[in-house]
């Protein structure tokens, strides 16, 4: 065993800040590497070094040559790489442990493994875990390829061998239009991946996104911390997770867990990671894929396991065991997140840019808000545009709905558009309360979304302005309009 003394954060964001703020609260001192748009992130801010890692061809974060020179620089002893970027890059695990650092994560053999759908698929088979029928494409699609595609049966969805989060996806309804979704879905592969091969599936329609947790160490102990529902997305993307799942019987509960868990031992996973399904109206499971990172929804494990996930990680990146086991570990409660992004859900969650002008979180009880920015900072086009997330506990769903919701309600924000209110349609919706709902969940109720209007940002700052009058605040030095459109802006005392 290895005491890891310092970490190097190749991350940005609130990812970055989290795990910043889990290493200090361990004694573990923290480096962060910045590109130059986030030159004032809070994370840069927070973390003991920072480094800049100068632009090239590519995206800073993705230069795997700088951030290894930067840890060296740095002399930690290991490197996180948060989720997204390098994360689920199994070169980038290799040139860490060949630099003779700890990787904060799976094997780089496991990553290479579980990333590759083929043979993830492959092994969900071995191990007799239910799959969705499918085939792969290389490159172009055969006539007996076609014929196969017409076995399986209308509709059908198109996934990228490499990657997720909905790039190269796409939902062919009939025969006559595969070749040319096929087409697309490859070349947007290629341009996202690198790989243009693609998987043909069974689509399964408007099944629910079930995923489970699961910690291994390295000493061949593997658990799951259970299930968190994720089906309220959009373009095929997770907006709001719970945990645990309204649709999961203790019986099904047990037989996926322990397929994700036997399915961790046999790709010899070690560190956290996330084994998904889909779930279809049966109630028939299907593995999906694995994660072989920590997921943005972590935190709604943490609340109902009472777990510390990045905390976990870095005890087996240690060597340490698992201090638990998986008759040790019990569910409490009831937690729910919501991604807060800078996007506007009345036009399609388009992405929005600009200046936090208010930025005041809600306080209480069962309420965190993890987050990389503050009151003031820009929200910038180079990047993902998750602003924080939400998440609140109670002892039960309908509580924990209820928390949401005044939560939403008391969380000030504006200069960007948001995905707040989508989220109080969501907490109000009837679908959602009954938990009756599933991946087609957005695209079902997009009219109540897109017709449901949020109060003006002026609105807003007055409301917090009268607050602040009421109580003898003064920290607001000067407020002007903004004459290029309708957003207030305002300057804090320095």
């Amino acid at each position: 065993m290895k005491k890891i003394r310092k970490i190097l954060i190749a991350n940005r964001g609130e990812i970055a800040v989290r795990i910043i703020n889990a290493a200090n609260e361990w004694g573990i001192a923290t480096a962060a590497v910045y590109s130059d748009t986030d030159r004032v992130a809070m994370h840069v801010r927070l973390a003991d070094e920072v480094y800049r890692l100068e632009k090239k061809e590519n995206e800073p974060y993705l230069d795997i040559d700088a951030i290894i020179g930067a840890a060296k620089k740095a002399e930690v002893d290991a490197i996180h790489p948060g989720y997204g970027f390098l994360s689920e890059n199994h070169r980038f695990a290799k040139a860490v442990e060949e630099a003779g650092l700890i990787f904060i994560g799976p094997p780089a053999n496991a990553i290479k493994m579980m990333g590759d759908k083929l043979i993830a698929k492959d092994t969900a088979i071995r191990e007799r875990v239910p799959v969705i029928p499918g085939f792969l494409i290389e490159e172009e699609i055969t006539p007996e390829m076609k014929n196969k595609a017409a076995e399986i049966g209308y509709p059908l969805l198109i996934k990228a061998r490499a990657g997720g989060g909905g790039k190269g996806m796409r939902v062919v309804w009939e025969p006559d239009l595969l070749e040319e979704n096929i087409g697309r879905a490859v070349s947007e592969a290629r341009e996202a991946f690198g790989d243009g091969s693609v998987f043909v599936e069974k689509y399964i329609q408007n099944p629910r996104h079930i995923e489970f947790q699961i910690l291994a160490d390295q000493h061949g102990n593997i658990v799951h911390l259970f299930e968190r529902e994720c089906s309220v997305q959009r373009r095929h993307q997770k907006v709001i997770e719970e945990a645990p799942s309204v649709v999961l019987d203790e019986s099904l509960r047990r037989q996926m867990g322990e397929a994700a868990v036997k399915l961790a031992r046999a790709c010899g996973y070690i560190n956290a990671g996330t084994v998904e399904f889909m779930v279809d109206s049966g109630k028939n499971y299907y593995f999906l894929e694995v994660n072989t990172r920590l997921q943005v929804e972590h935190p709604v494990t943490e609340f109902i396991t009472g777990l510390d996930l990045v905390k976990e990680q870095i005890r087996i990146a240690e060597g340490q065991p698992l201090g638990f086991t998986q008759d040790d570990l019990t569910m409490n409660g009831h937690a729910i997140e919501l991604r807060i992004y800078a996007e506007d859900p009345r036009n399609n969650f388009l992405p929005d840019t600009g200046d936090l002008n208010v930025y005041r979180p809600p306080k209480g009880p069962g309420i965190r808000v993890d987050d990389g920015y503050e009151e003031g900072m820009e929200i910038p086009m180079e990047y993902d545009p998750l602003i924080g997330k939400m998440i609140v506990h109670a002892q039960n769903r309908t509580e924990a709905i209820a928390r949401m919701k005044r939560a939403i309600r008391q969380f000030h924000l504006s200069g960007v558009k948001n995905t707040l209110d989508f989220g109080l349609i969501v907490m109000e919706n009837e679908e959602f309360a009954t938990g009756r709902y599933d991946t087609g969940f957005v695209n079902r109720n997009r009219e109540k979304i897109t017709l449901k209007s949020a109060a003006e940002p002026e609105a807003v700052l007055a409301a917090i302005l009268g607050t602040d009058i009421l109580t003898g605040k003064e920290n607001l030095k000067t407020i002007h309009r903004n004459t290029s459109g309708s957003k207030w802006r305002h300057r804090l005392n320095d």
